[in-house]
């Protein structure tokens, strides 16, 4: 999947643009951006507000990298084990 020509906070101002009245249409003509599109955007970044879903990124990357740490320690520990088994 390419990355979004839009940055989060663009397609959250978009959001907050419908949400005050603008019909979505326009807001998809403004930006050249399909319907279908932009209500992907809508269901993905729904109950974020301002630069949450900055947040929320920066959150899962941090998880993934918590849970990569772990995974090597397990295999680490694994490993010891199994040499310590074999003497």
């Amino acid at each position: 999947m390419r990355p979004s020509k839009f940055t989060e906070d663009q397609i959250v101002q978009a959001l907050r643009q419908v949400k005050s009245g603008t019909p979505a249409v326009q807001v998809c003509r403004k930006l050249g951006i399909t319907e279908t599109t932009f209500y992907r955007w809508r269901s993905k970044h729904q109950g974020v507000s301002g630069g949450g879903s900055r947040e929320m990124r920066e959150l899962k990357d941090e998880n993934q990298k918590l849970k990569q740490i772990v995974a090597n320690l397990l295999l680490d520990k694994q490993g010891s084990t199994d040499f310590l088994r074999k003497k």
